[in-house]
């Protein structure tokens, strides 16, 4: 027998859906719908076009229809959320966590709660838009929405309210806001009482794996009453869950972030921790992601819808190949975490103007750029492993990076390089494939999430890369570090 699963994983620049069928021990995945998933500016403000995004999620559900699914499950990014009307309706588009209403509100916040009180109860790092700032901001600048508002729902878990008609928070996806105190994997009221957020806003929290409900009709006529599982609903959860992450192996996650840790049995809730600015994620079966967040792709992405935008379009593989001249190599480092390219008007111009500040030559064109972002993110991959080893006591032999960032062989070879640690890549469906996991233990299909895991090894292939020009990276890494020290990062 087959048993076919759906999961619908929508990430900060695309979504789709993806099928997995599920046969003879193991595992296969066709991608049967892709769409955009692009912001929209509104009144000032840069917003998600939510309703266009579930009216792309009713369209998947409805282009399958060969024979039955098991279950469906949805995975989303972190941190921007929804707020609900007393009769469940949408009171506004959930703002993008790159809008700028949270500029100097995580200041403002640890001014009147120690960071200290608010890292020792929740665990995690501290970053502008953490849903516990964007939530603030709008107690602030928005009372009357808030007095108006009954429920409060991250992005899957407001998209499966949708299929539902259930309204729960799943732990994965709650642990990003910094409402969650991850000792007890329950909100940290107290913490959110003190800074006069509305607790009554949250909604029941559930481990992933909960089926949750069955889809109703208004949402696909075609699998009404298919059961809807809660995986990892956050991405990087998802994608973390298809591998095995723990122990000497280190996991990165990449894509428009990169998510750099390890999986833990309990939460690293030290001074030490704090002061790195690692965070501990809920995971699945009662793990925690001890990561860190790292800014990621997005860097070339930007600068790619710039260029595009001016007339000058480039593919990613173009990019990548040119990149790959060494008459480009060490030519501009920059810190990828730098506040300055979180929301930048242009990208290009903004690491330009880093290069600048730092005494550097600017990169001469596209393939400088593209090899200017790809040895920075593997010099901060170098910073942020030997951080994890010095907060963990663990000394990683290798790292395994999952998410589409695993195509970028490029990368893939700077990361063995600049860390001197081999690099497993794969697979690049993670996050799909571990949303597939967890309703496959859901509904019994497999025992165990180290069966589940096991599945997914021996049905994609992995490529490995082995470190060759450490001594070449070994020198250009402390000019790397003045620049991180000149940002702070």
């Amino acid at each position: 027998m087959t048993a076919r699963f759906l999961a619908l994983d929508l990430g900060a620049e695309s979504g789709r859906a993806v099928v997995g069928e599920f046969r003879d021990a193991r595992l296969a995945i066709r991608e049967v719908r892709r769409f955009a998933n692009e912001p929209v500016r509104y009144n000032g403000a840069l917003q998600w076009d939510i309703l266009r995004l579930w009216q792309e999620v009713r369209g998947a559900l409805d282009g399958v229809r060969d024979s039955p699914l098991a279950s469906i499950g949805v995975d989303a990014w972190g941190c921007d959320f929804g707020l609900l009307g007393e009769r469940g309706n949408l009171l506004e588009n959930p703002y993008h966590y790159r809008d700028s209403r949270t500029d100097g509100v995580m200041q403002a916040v640890t001014a009147l709660v120690p960071a200290e009180r608010i890292y020792g109860s929740t665990g995690v790092q501290f970053l502008p838009f953490n849903t516990l700032y964007q939530l603030y901001a709008a107690c602030q600048q928005t009372p009357l929405l808030i007095d108006s508002a009954a429920s409060l729902a991250t992005i899957p878990d407001l998209l499966n309210y949708w299929l539902t008609g259930e309204l729960r928070s799943e732990l994965t996806i709650a642990s990003t806001t910094q409402f969650v105190d991850l000792r007890t994997r329950s909100w940290a009221t107290d913490l959110l009482a003190e800074l006069s957020i509305p607790t009554r806003l949250l909604p029941p929290l559930v481990e992933p794996g909960t089926v949750l409900g069955k889809v109703c009709e208004v949402a696909s006529k075609e699998h009404r009453g298919t059961r809807v599982v809660a995986p990892a609903c956050h991405d990087t959860g998802s994608a973390v869950a298809s591998v095995a992450a723990g122990r000497r192996r280190a996991f990165l996650s990449s894509g428009t972030w990169s998510l750099l840790g390890t999986e833990l049995r309990e939460p690293i809730v030290t001074e030490r921790a704090r002061v790195l600015n690692f965070t501990n994620e809920g995971g699945v079966c009662g793990t925690t992601r001890f990561l860190k967040n790292i800014a990621g792709l997005w860097l070339l992405q930007a600068c790619r819808r710039g260029w595009s935008a001016a007339g000058q379009d480039y593919s990613y593989d173009e990019l990548m190949t040119a990149a790959a001249d060494d008459r480009h190599a060490f030519g501009s480092l920059i810190d990828p975490d730098c506040p300055d390219f979180l929301h930048p008007g242009d990208m290009a111009a903004s690491i330009a103007a880093f290069c600048r500040q730092t005494s550097q030559a600017e990169p001469s064109g596209p393939p400088a750029y593209a090899r200017a972002v790809f040895e920075s993110l593997a010099f901060k991959y170098r910073s942020v492993l030997d951080a994890l080893e010095d907060v963990t006591g663990i000394s990683f032999d290798e790292i395994r990076v999952v998410g589409g960032g695993a195509r970028n062989r490029l990368l893939n070879q700077f990361t063995a390089d600049a860390t001197g640690r081999p690099v497993v890549a794969g697979p690049v469906e993670a996050t799909a494939l571990g949303n597939i996991a967890m309703q496959m233990i859901a509904t019994g299909e497999v025992s165990s999430l180290d069966e589940a895991r096991a599945v997914i090894e021996r049905s994609f292939p992995v490529e490995r890369y082995e470190p060759v020009n450490v001594e070449l990276w070994n020198r250009q890494y402390p000019r790397f570090r003045e620049y991180l020290e000149l940002t702070c990062a």
